[in-house]
């Protein structure tokens, strides 16, 4: 499962568990904590890198998305003391924050659906900054980068019910996400937010079995907004199914996924020539949360006359939350220190996301603490896909706040498996302590390798990780718990 299902997006499908109280702790409020699988589902997600592509962008400038003097700044946007949010524009479009939703000449349905819906009363820092640059001709494209709970999923969802004419029975708003999962977590966002406007929307996703209708039987595509996976989306247009003729915007969500080599870079680029080359005017937008320099570099080539936002690099750490390590002496002590004192203490704190790289520790984990009195579900990329959407949904549906992250494992590449995966890395503390609150995540380490990429993340984003010792001990945690805010 990914991150996304559980309070997000972070973009690659991972395996994963939800335990919850059993009978006998009956007195407890019922908790649902999930842990994700990611070696096994990046297996079957690969793609086979080029290697003429690699080095090309490896030879680009990869300061190619930062500031430059040739590039037009709006001043009210480059302002460290009041944002940490940068901005830089192309050309003379004057763009003006927004300081209420009104202020982008939204819809008199879109502004119901954002006050009486989503219940929002104005917009966030980055939907004041990135909307008027989505919404006000002549329409440029958009690099946006913001941390997980910055509110940019609310950016790109309204900024495609803005371009929709609800007239015009035919897709006009594209959103590509490289999860099911996070396809169908945006497609309710959608719904929501457009549901007093009449625009139509359809989830182009893999059917599940009792589901399953042969593209060739199809009928072509009228919804006006298509939210899907690249696989399916490539098929569809493909087949002649979904048109690309009046498409107006076209979203990439987690776009450092999106557009990695090792990742959907190959559909994702078939699906932008097809729409270009029946419309050359399409809007183009890539979302996400952190953009390494390879993705920089390839960006620079397939994007032109385009706007970026950008959080900067040292404050992407996401200060809200308390880093800690725990120096555990073996495997089972992992074990213990997450049943008899990270469960026990943060029982009444919201959810709980457990990070496990494999399948094997993912089942490994399951067993122990279905024997500890839990009761215990896993979800993993080998599920039905009925399957994993049930869990997910027992997830959302038990949802209160996720405040406790564990990485049971480290993130680590795929290639390079002693170098830390720090957009991965990041991506999960952001499950914790989203829109500002407080949120801890606790990493176990185990082995020498375990310390090294501990260290390696600690100097990556120049934010040391506070030591729990002895691993052992009731008070360290308890005192972990209220330094974080959560006691």
């Amino acid at each position: 499962m990914s991150d996304s299902t559980a309070a997000a997006a972070d973009g690659a499908a991972r395996s994963a568990a939800a335990p919850a109280p059993a009978e006998s702790k009956a007195a407890a409020p019922e908790q649902k904590r999930l842990w994700g699988d990611e070696a096994e589902e990046e297996e079957e997600e690969q793609g086979a890198p080029s290697n003429s592509e690699g080095k090309a962008a490896a030879e680009l400038d990869v300061e190619s998305l930062t500031i430059g003097e040739q590039k037009k700044i709006n001043k009210f946007l480059d302002e460290p003391e009041d944002s940490n949010i940068k901005a830089v524009t192309l050309g003379d479009t004057p763009y003006t924050s927004a300081s209420t939703f009104e202020d982008l000449n939204l819809s008199p349905e879109l502004l119901k659906g954002l006050y009486v819906d989503m219940k929002f009363q104005k917009p966030s820092k980055i939907q004041a900054i990135s909307l008027p640059m989505i919404l006000t001709s002549p329409y440029k494209n958009l690099i946006a980068q913001a941390h997980n709970g910055s509110g940019k999923t609310t950016c790109f969802v309204l900024g495609m019910l803005s371009r929709v004419d609800p007239t015009l029975n035919a897709p006009q708003a594209l959103c590509i996400c490289p999860t099911r999962e996070l396809a169908i977590q945006n497609m309710e966002v959608l719904q929501k937010m457009g549901k007093y406007t009449g625009i139509t929307s359809e989830a182009a996703v893999p059917m599940d079995s009792s589901n399953y209708l042969p593209i060739t039987k199809r009928p072509p595509v009228t919804a006006q907004v298509v939210i899907g996976t690249p696989g399916t989306i490539k098929k569809w247009m493909s087949a002649k199914k979904l048109s690309g003729t009046f498409i107006k915007i076209l979203v990439f969500d987690e776009a450092d996924h999106m557009l990695a080599e090792d990742g959907f870079k190959d559909d994702s680029l078939r699906i932008m020539k097809d729409i270009e080359r029946v419309n050359s005017k399409c809007q183009v937008l890539l979302f996400s949360a952190t953009f390494n320099d390879t993705v920089k570099n390839f960006v620079t080539r397939i994007m032109k006359d385009y706007n970026q936002l950008f959080v900067k690099k040292e404050e992407l750490s996401l200060e809200s939350v308390k880093q800690y390590k725990v120096n555990c002496p073996d495997e089972l002590a992992k074990v213990l220190v997450i049943k008899d004192r990270i469960f026990e203490f943060g029982e009444k704190l919201g959810q709980t996301i457990i990070f496990v790289r494999t399948r094997n520790s993912a089942s490994m984990l399951h067993k122990a603490l279905v024997g500890f009195g839990y009761e215990v579900t896993t979800i993993q990329g080998a599920l039905r896909q009925e399957d994993r959407d049930k869990i997910v949904k027992e997830f959302k549906d038990g949802l209160t706040q996720v405040n406790l992250v564990i990485n049971y494992d480290l993130p680590v590449k795929y290639e390079t498996p002693s170098e830390p995966d720090y957009e991965v890395y990041l991506h999960r503390i952001g499950r914790a302590g989203r829109f500002g609150r407080k949120g801890a995540v606790f990493n176990l380490l185990c082995t020498d390798r375990d310390c090294e990429l501990m260290v390696k993340i600690e100097n990556h984003f120049a934010t040391p990780t506070v030591e729990v010792a002895p691993w052992n001990s009731d008070e360290e945690f308890k005192k972990a718990l209220q330094a974080a805010g959560l006691l």
